[in-house]
């Protein structure tokens, strides 16, 4: 349970958090407070990308913090207690046998919770969290949507996933939404959420590294832009099918390759600046990587 004292300085510190779905699974609270942050200003979360590296993810964003008195909250799922693509990305929903799990123990729910528990202890008011995820991130949050809601969020971008849970109700999960007992409300729910996908538009390419090439993935184009604008046109057909609205939004950010702390510069100008920074802002240029 988070206490206030936790959060009782400024600048870069680090928490251990027990999430009750997975209480023998600690998650890293990776945490920069501004000097000019107070309850009532806005609180950013970050999903790292499968390196598990939610300091570097916290330290992308502290530009941001210090310009517009942020809080920020990169949760870290370290490989020790959540391995591999299954148990971050895929958010611990199968088994090792392929079986569904409760659904109280999906990892999906721990920003949610975080959340609760800021507000709660005066940390942070009411319907100002954000949240961002790059590559690996990217999936975990357009899962998240997907299978325990848009929750309180007031924004949520998925930037680079490497591949999508289609809205199809038959496709398994992860390459679908099957198995799971989600129902055709459920994918209503998702597709008229606000979910916003951002797209580097060099993070294209087919032999990129860590680009997942199981054949579900690989059905979804050759690179994660265009597996990117796969998942919308996959989104918007299922909204047309179903008769509802759909609400998501995709932004492609110029210049810009697999690089979680440009894609992270972009998300911060979108929100805050209402446009994305220059080139030069965002480093382009640099071939910089960050997954």
């Amino acid at each position: 349970m988070i206490k206030t004292s936790d959060f009782d300085r400024t600048g870069a510190f680090a928490l251990s958090y027990a999430f009750q779905g997975q209480p023998e699974r600690p998650v890293t609270l990776n945490c920069y407070r501004a000097a000019g942050y107070a309850p009532g200003k806005e609180v950013v979360f970050v999903q790292h990308g499968m390196m598990r590296n939610g300091d570097d993810y916290r330290d992308f964003w502290i530009e941001a913090a210090d310009r517009h008195d942020l809080l920020i909250v990169a949760p870290s799922f370290p490989d020790a207690h959540y391995p591999e693509a299954p148990a971050y990305n895929d958010g611990m929903v199968r088994a090792a046998d392929g079986a569904a799990t409760s659904p109280e123990s999906w990892i999906y729910h721990v920003p949610a919770r975080l959340v609760a528990e800021l507000t709660d202890a005066g940390l942070m008011a009411e319907g100002k969290a954000r949240i961002y995820g790059h590559s690996a991130g990217g999936q975990f949050l357009h899962r998240m949507v997907a299978l325990v809601g848009y929750g309180p969020f007031q924004s949520v971008i998925a930037a680079n996933a490497g591949w999508y849970s289609l809205p199809d109700l038959e496709a398994p999960f992860p390459a679908g939404l099957g198995g799971l007992g989600l129902t055709e409300a459920d994918l209503r729910r998702l597709l008229e959420s606000d979910l916003w996908i951002l797209g580097g538009e060099k993070d294209c390419e087919s032999n990129a590294d860590n680009l997942p090439t199981n054949p579900e993935a690989l059905a979804q184009g050759a690179g994660r832009l265009q597996r990117a604008h796969n998942y919308m046109a996959a989104g918007r057909a299922a909204a047309e099918r179903l008769g509802c609205d759909f609400n998501w939004r995709f932004t492609e950010v110029p210049g810009v390759a697999h690089d979680g702390c440009a894609m992270g510069k972009a998300a911060a100008g979108l929100w805050f600046d209402g446009a994305l920074p220059s080139e030069e802002a965002l480093g382009v240029g640099t071939g910089t990587v960050n997954a």
